[in-house]
């Protein structure tokens, strides 16, 4: 009827939907007079005040309809019945997904009835995402135990992923792949480079322990004892691991702890942050990374998200937590020194046999999560659980000095500054890049540089030498001229191969070696 007034009501985090549906019948009914509103069920309660010029009269209660993982209780809407801001609603339209389309819906639909008698009440049910997928888990994926990380990966074990580094790099800089498309090949390290891993991390252990230390103690104050840890797989993964254990052994807390993939260029994986909203509240999941170099994967992080959000109405908090903050990209870290973090010397024998994470649409559906790949054939090679334990170890020995040092480091000047990104940009020109995504600051991008991509040259700041054993071992081995800077803003830079074609030549002249 004309000048009549439809009600579209969400139901909780299914808004977007009822909000679209909303304004496309707006844009045909407007013409005949009749009024569209929107609204959603909360499981908020809000005191509702009867008088003129307060925003919520009147309320209404009733049960949860979709199986809540926190369990069943009182869920609410707002001005519907009597005494509601406008006049009554002569129509209600109850979107709902499939998920919410059980028996306990129609407590909804009689508390609606009973409400406002004078409207006619219909429901929508939209087509749900269907099922999502399975967490896995070690030994049957990974080297980890099962109770120490959930990973929100799909099992790509048996595809053949892998290509050499010459092939993969003239692919990526000529645009016809992207990088996590395929995989390198796994570097394997000899007796010599394996004797400098164990030495860095006998040297690092208890610096790195300081820093698990500092950066929980700032997440559990600030964030709560109800976080859920969510790791980038697979760099940020044994720090999650870290985190989660000095969580227990100093608070007795055991926090969920997933790893999910996030892609440069395609953002964090929107079936895994699914599955995290489904299980847990989305505010309480704290993001983790081992460190910042420019600051690119933060970025993406804060872009995924936002868009997440404004998809399905599930909004997680975009700031992340790393161990070492050498970028100055980030409020919540350990440290802003830029050193070496042991994981970053090998690959996947010391994160727990999982490769780095593949998005690849032959083997990935927009129904799966991201892959990656278990490395079961090497488990005599794995060092994970050494690397973890050794920093364990620690925690006792630097508890004090957290104790002393936390509350510090949480009232000091925390406020990115984005530096890195700038010396970045500033060695990009300064060589003749031209792309800052070929610049890898920090010590554990120059790492990886060395070990899956096609090395140009390499930057040290002269008195970090003493720490960069395995990067002028593995420069050495790969022919990369090595070039002190003393002002250099990291430890060390990795700077790709820029332009690289097979057959390229490094600034001697010579042909660009790659690992063998």
């Amino acid at each position: 009827d004309d000048d009549a007034t439809l009600l579209v009501l969400g139901t909780e985090e299914l808004m977007h939907a009822p909000l679209r549906l909303a304004e496309a019948l707006a844009d045909q009914l407007d013409t005949r007079g009749i009024a569209v509103r929107t609204s959603t069920t909360s499981r908020s309660p809000v005191l509702a005040i009867p008088e003129a010029g307060y925003a919520v009269r009147q309320s209404l209660t009733f049960p949860a309809h979709d199986h809540p993982v926190d369990g069943p209780g009182p869920r609410y809407a707002y001005n519907i019945g009597e005494g509601n801001i406008e006049h009554a609603f002569d129509a209600i339209l109850v979107v709902v997904d499939h998920p919410a389309d059980t028996p306990e819906l129609q407590g909804l639909l009689t508390a609606l009835h009973a409400a406002a008698p004078q409207a006619t009440v219909h429901l929508a049910v939209v087509p749900g995402a269907g099922p999502l997928p399975t967490p896995l888990h070690g030994p049957a994926f990974g080297s980890y135990p099962a109770d120490e990380v959930s990973w929100l990966l799909k099992d790509l074990s048996h595809v053949q992923l892998e290509a050499p580094v010459e092939e993969r790099e003239e692919a990526v800089q000529s645009g016809g792949a992207h990088y996590a498309e395929s995989l390198p090949v796994e570097y394997q390290p000899d007796p010599e480079y394996l004797a400098l891993f164990h030495q860095a991390l006998a040297g690092s252990a208890r610096r790195l322990a300081h820093a698990v230390g500092i950066v929980t103690e700032l997440i559990l104050a600030e964030r709560g004892h109800g976080v859920v840890l969510a790791s980038l797989a697979r760099a940020g993964t044994p720090i999650g691991i870290l985190v989660r254990r000095w969580a227990q052994q100093m608070h007795g807390l055991e926090l969920p702890h997933y790893a999910v993939s996030i892609v440069r260029g395609k953002g964090i994986d929107p079936v895994a942050l699914r599955y995290l909203a489904a299980h847990h509240d989305p505010s309480s999941v704290v993001f983790l990374d081992g460190w910042t170099g420019k600051g690119a994967i933060t970025k993406e992080l804060t872009a995924a998200l936002e868009r997440h959000e404004k998809l399905t109405g599930a909004r997680f908090n975009p700031e992340l937590a790393v161990l070492a903050d050498p970028g100055r990209c980030v409020r919540t870290f350990g440290t802003r020194e830029d050193y070496l973090i042991a994981s970053a010397c090998l690959n996947s024998t010391v994160s727990g046999l999982v490769s780095r994470t593949v998005l690849n649409a032959h083997h990935i559906g927009p129904a799966d999560f991201h892959g990656a790949k278990s490395y079961a054939e090497l488990a005599d090679a794995d060092v994970s659980a050494r690397f973890l334990d050794a920093v364990t170890e620690q925690f006792v020995e630097v508890r004090d000095d957290v104790t002393r040092a936390w509350p510090l480091v949480a009232a000091g000047d925390r406020e990115p500054t984005w530096s890195g990104w700038s010396a970045v940009r500033a060695i990009s020109e300064e060589y003749g890049i031209g792309q800052e995504n070929l610049v890898k600051p920090g010590v554990g991008e120059t790492t990886r540089v060395l070990l899956r991509r096609v090395p140009w040259r390499v930057l040290v700041r002269p008195d970090a030498l003493d720490e960069l054993g395995h990067v002028l071992l593995l420069a050495e081995r790969r022919g990369v001229p090595v070039e002190q800077v003393t002002d250099l803003a990291y430890s060390c830079v990795g700077l790709i191969h820029p332009q690289y074609t097979r057959g390229a030549t490094d600034a001697r002249g010579v042909a660009v070696g790659v690992p063998s």
